[in-house]
Order: C-alpha cells, then structure tokens, then sequence
C-alpha cells in the first residue's frame, strides 16, 4: 500500500488534484480499484501538507448488495462512510431494457455521485480509475469512435462546481490486485448483468495479448504517448495552470 499511495501522491502533485481544506468524496462500489483507492487517500491525507479529508460514498444500484463490510474497512479506516439507495438498475435493465447498458449507466451514476458528494459538503469526487483503464479507454475511443481521446485526470464539473479526480492514473491494476488480497479487503463482487461482456473488457484482453507479443514495455509507452498527445487536460504544466488561474 505505501508504493500505490507514493504514486498517488505523485499523480496529486503532478496533475494539482487537491487543494488545502478539501473534502473528497471518494466514489466507493465496492470494487478492488475503489477500496484501495479510500484507503490511500486516507492514508495520505494523515501526513500530506495540503490538509484535507475523505468520505466514502457508495450508490447502491438496487441489486440489494451488502455493505456491511466496506462499512467495517470504513471504521477501521477513521473514515465517514455514506450509501445512498436508487433505482438505477431497475430504469436500465426493467423500464429501458437497455441492449447496450453502460453508457446511460455511467452517465446516471456519475450524476447521482456528484449529487451526493454536493449534499456531504465535498468540493472534489474522486474516482477509481487506474493505469489500465487510461490506456483501455484511450483504445476504446481509437478503435470504436475513430478517435484520439481520454478522460482527463481532473475535470472541472462547471454545472455543480466539483472536481473530478483521478488519483490513480499512475497506479498499475496488477498492483491494485495484489494489495487488495494481500489486506484481505471487503471487495463486493459486482452484481451487474453486464459485468465481464462489454467492449472494455475486449480491449483489455487486446492490451493483454499486444503486452505479451511486443514487449512489456509497451503500456508504459503508451501511457507516456497519451501524455504527450495534446489531450484536454493530460499534460502536467498546462493543467496545473490552468486549474491555478481558475482558483
């Protein structure tokens, strides 16, 4: 845990995510990437000059799903944990029978996790995305959308005034697995009919296969290609100041 919250820690001060007083809700679903994204942020906020503190925040879709557990980690952690009830999984799956799910599904969550996070007083979200799912995302929009784009490590959320952050870009899901079952985390098996079928989990298998048959260094090549590609938000100078003139 103290290498993934060095490079954490390296992603904040690269990419200016944190500002001293903030409160960071931290979108838990109960996955490995979400789980040991709180507990590096909570460890980091114990000794990190900007002063700031974490909360968790978990929607639940509907699925019935048990959150005692992540509410235990939550405790053990000194951190305040929050779940909110919706019908998500019920408007996807019974009202809109959605063939191809995860993009209103995405859209939704998101909009109902800003909401929470305005209600708990939070200024910044943070998300679970790590390494893979940069360079998963960078394909995905290649190969399916024809092209060259990514989400950013921060974004500005002009319509509710929060952040979006992405502390562990930096961060490999290898690493992520290896923590997760080395502390024994309440990790929450996703209930998803869509879980595991998806063109994500395609290119995953690609980036796989393509990591094998090159070299290994090529993720790595990748990352630093999506650095230095010109994409909003992705190089370090031009985000940090443009954030700095927005304060």
């Amino acid at each position: 845990m103290k290498r993934i919250v060095s490079r954490v820690r390296k992603a904040v001060e690269d990419y200016d995510m944190i500002k001293d007083g903030d409160k960071i809700g931290v979108g838990v679903s109960g996955g490995k990437d979400s789980l040991v994204l709180l507990g590096a942020l909570s460890m980091l906020s114990r000794y990190y000059p900007k002063k700031f503190t974490v909360v968790g925040l978990t929607l639940d879709m509907g699925y019935k799903a048990d959150w005692s557990n992540v509410q235990k980690y939550c405790d053990e952690l000194g951190v305040e944990y929050v779940v909110k009830p919706t019908n998500i999984a019920e408007v996807i799956f019974d009202y809109r029978k959605e063939e191809n799910p995860c993009s209103l599904c995405a859209k939704m969550r998101r909009g109902a996790l800003n909401d929470l996070a305005l209600e708990m007083g939070c200024q910044r979200v943070a998300l679970g995305h790590h390494n893979d799912d940069v360079l998963e995302t960078f394909l995905l929009s290649l190969l399916y959308e024809g092209r060259i784009n990514c989400f950013s490590p921060v974004t500005y959320l002009d319509r509710t005034d929060l952040y979006s952050i992405r502390p562990l870009i930096y961060t490999r899901e290898a690493d992520i697995k290896s923590v997760a079952k080395r502390l024994e985390l309440p990790v929450t098996k996703s209930l998803c009919p869509a879980d595991g079928n998806t063109k994500r989990e395609e290119i995953k298998n690609i980036l796989k296969d393509l990591d094998k048959s090159v070299n290994s260094g090529l993720k790595k090549r990748l990352f630093t290609a999506i650095g230095t590609s010109g994409i909003d938000g992705w190089e370090k100078e031009k985000a940090s100041t443009k954030r700095k003139n927005d304060d």
